[in-house]
């Protein structure tokens, strides 16, 4: 049996982040929560005010041998503006910002050459800014945000559709 791998992804709000990578075989979960800070065990009301250093994030948890990291990271790419240092779409500020959080030297690896080949596609006119990190401890958010638009649909799209997320989805991705 293949030993399960994590990805760390932030990727702007959390809520957005879990369904684009819960649809694909070999993902065995995808938990909404903050990484990157320096509060221990920190509330989404720290988070959220900014001052624990987190960033709203994504674990995955996935099967290497069904779903390679580098397809993992592809569609992480296909989430976010990357090069907006500022936030993700409707979501400003430091814990909303994009960033790869790498759990060994191959995922700093793969994570590099892709960002590497994202900036010299010539996809985007800006920069690529999103930063790739070593991956800290990683805090589960709490119940409520766990599966958000499978529990709350109605919330999850209207959110989403006031982001701008998936106009810029289809205008630069599709």
């Amino acid at each position: 049996m293949t030993e399960l791998k994590k990805a760390t992804f932030a990727g702007g709000c959390f809520w957005c982040m879990v369904k684009p990578f819960d649809q694909w075989d070999g993902v065995h979960a995808v938990i909404s929560g903050y990484s990157g800070g320096h509060l221990e065990n920190p509330t989404y009301e720290d988070v959220k005010k900014g001052t624990s250093g987190h960033y709203e994030a994504v674990e995955i948890t996935f099967d290497p041998s069904i779903i390679a990291y580098k397809d993992i990271v592809d569609i992480f790419w296909q989430q976010i503006d990357p090069t907006d240092a500022g936030g993700q779409f409707q979501d400003r500020g430091d814990s909303y910002r994009a960033a790869i959080f790498y759990h060994d030297e191959e995922q700093k690896a793969i994570a590099e050459a892709s960002k590497q080949a994202l900036a010299d596609s010539g996809r985007f006119s800006k920069p690529i800014v999103t930063e790739i990190l070593p991956a800290s401890k990683f805090y589960p958010a709490e119940d409520y945000h766990q599966d958000f638009y499978k529990k709350s649909e109605k919330e999850y799209l209207e959110d989403r559709a006031k982001s701008g997320r998936d106009e810029f989805i289809e205008n630069v991705w599709k």
